[in-house]
């Protein structure tokens, strides 16, 4: 106890544990401040992949449809029989959509089969001009969470930014108001290393700016 008080009427150790504690409480506004200013939150995000569409080469009547939705298929895979054609898969992919539709008459314009490759998948988030866009570039730093795997962030990178707004159903309105127009960001990541996360799982998504 003796040494304790004489550390407190020591005014060089005062001096320089006032220091310290100033110096800890400017790391801390310091972090404050990185983790306040140098993100972009994106929480209307949607994990998707583009979205392969088989038609068959001629018209002709479907005999048979050899694939069902969830099913993995390999190049060359039979997906589906049209009068004489044997329509195959041109690669490897996951069948979201194979309506039966056997007996139907169907053409080229037809979409038979729909299907996406795991390996596409990415974060699609939807901005507001006025919410950071001008803060996001290609190839930051994204983490992301998914509203089905609770408890649990993902890694990734900005991958993409839609070069012009979303399109949107103009009311007319006698107000002067301009209408905030949004964007798309995309982030991928590698899901081999994420199996749990599906094709159109609910997302947030976050964008470290300051990573480039």
């Amino acid at each position: 106890m003796k040494k304790i008080f004489r550390l407190l009427k020591n005014r060089r150790f005062l001096k320089l544990a006032g220091v310290t504690c100033l110096l800890l409480l400017l790391a801390g506004a310091y972090i404050f401040y990185q983790k306040t200013t140098a993100r972009v939150y994106i929480d209307n995000s949607l994990i998707q992949a583009p979205i392969l569409t088989i038609s068959p080469a001629a018209t002709g009547k479907v005999e048979a449809i050899t694939v069902k939705e969830g099913q993995t298929v390999t190049p060359g895979d039979v997906l589906a029989v049209v009068g004489s054609e044997s329509v195959r898969a041109d690669t490897d992919g996951l069948i979201i959509s194979a309506p039966d539709l056997t007996g139907s008459v169907v053409n080229p314009q037809t979409q038979l089969i729909q299907m996406i490759r795991p390996v596409s998948l990415r974060v699609a988030g939807t901005i507001d001009e006025n919410k950071g866009l001008n803060q996001i570039r290609v190839g930051q730093v994204a983490s992301f969470t998914v509203d089905a795997l609770p408890g649990r962030t993902f890694w990734g990178y900005v991958d993409e930014i839609s070069p012009s707004a979303i399109p949107q159903l103009f009311s007319f309105s006698s107000s002067t108001e301009r209408p905030t127009q949004q964007f798309t960001v995309y982030a991928k990541f590698d899901s081999s290393l994420y199996p749990d996360i599906k094709n159109g799982m609910s997302a947030k998504l976050v964008v470290y700016t300051r990573t480039k």
